[in-house]
């Protein structure tokens, strides 16, 4: 994105970025690729309608990330310069605090850019609505943390792999699953981390969770024996057989962790 010295001059002289802002921005950020940053960008121009900020501020903000982000400067893509303390402070609490940082983040997307113009509706149900989701007094802290986390977690995902399987290609929303590489109940740590994220089709999820089928050094899938010894039935050869030796689809973002592969493939996989 080209963004002239005046736009960016305009927007120095604005009111400085809030935290909560800039958590808004990250969880736009992670979801659309770089050639997206732009001010015509729908999703740009409707999170700058949110923060009552123009679109070419948004998209500035976003570039900034672009220029912390390591995985975008290993492809040679280097952002744009000058971003803030507060700014490397955010992208540093994502980074290391995944679940924490993407819940809240989570939380305030649903409520301020979700939420809020379904309240401000005129057809809305008399303000009966919760401004506050998943607030119920009956949820403990650290479920709703949790379930903040994966509700992020799916977004991240499917969105990194333009929702799309990764080894069928099959576009079907309701097919999909973001799928973890290292297992949810033991290890918490990369629960909300995207790069321990597939998307899957929900049968080739579930042969991946029961480590029916993996992924080898060059990220082709592997079909294991206990699998292969229902080939004889169609429909499971038919779902397995074709994508055997494939690699998978690349996402735009969040490329899958080898250490996470490599421990489904030597420490889950029975092959």
């Amino acid at each position: 994105m080209v963004v002239s010295r005046r736009t960016a001059s305009s927007a120095a002289r604005g009111r400085r970025w809030t935290r909560e802002e800039l958590l808004l921005a990250m969880h736009l950020y992670w979801r659309i690729p770089f050639g997206r940053q732009d001010q015509r960008d729908p999703e740009v121009a409707a999170l700058a309608r949110t923060l009552g900020r123009t679109p070419s501020s948004v998209a500035m903000k976003l570039n900034n990330f672009t220029s912390l982000d390591p995985e975008e400067r290993e492809r040679g893509i280097r952002g744009l310069e000058g971003a803030s303390a507060l700014d490397r402070s955010v992208w540093t609490e994502f980074s290391s605090e995944w679940e924490r940082t993407s819940a809240e983040s989570e939380l305030l997307w649903k409520d301020r850019v979700e939420e809020a113009p379904r309240r401000a509706s005129p057809h809305a149900e008399d303000g009966l609505r919760d401004p506050t989701p998943y607030a119920g007094e009956t949820e403990g802290v650290g479920v709703r943390t949790i379930r903040l986390a994966q509700d992020y977690f799916r977004r991240a995902v499917r969105a990194a792999y333009e929702q799309r399987c990764c080894v069928t290609g099959i576009a079907v929303g309701d097919f999909l699953v973001a799928s973890h590489i290292l297992p949810w109940a033991t290890h918490p740590d990369e629960r909300a981390n995207p790069a321990n994220g597939l998307c899957l089709s929900r049968l080739h999820d579930a042969a991946f969770d029961k480590a029916l089928v993996t992924f080898d050094e060059d990220r082709r899938l592997v079909v294991g024996k206990r699998l292969r010894e229902h080939f004889p039935t169609a429909a499971v050869r038919s779902h397995f057989e074709p994508y055997a030796g494939e690699r998978m689809k690349t996402p735009v973002r969040f490329a899958p962790g080898e250490r996470f592969l490599a421990f489904h493939r030597e420490k889950l996989f029975e092959g």
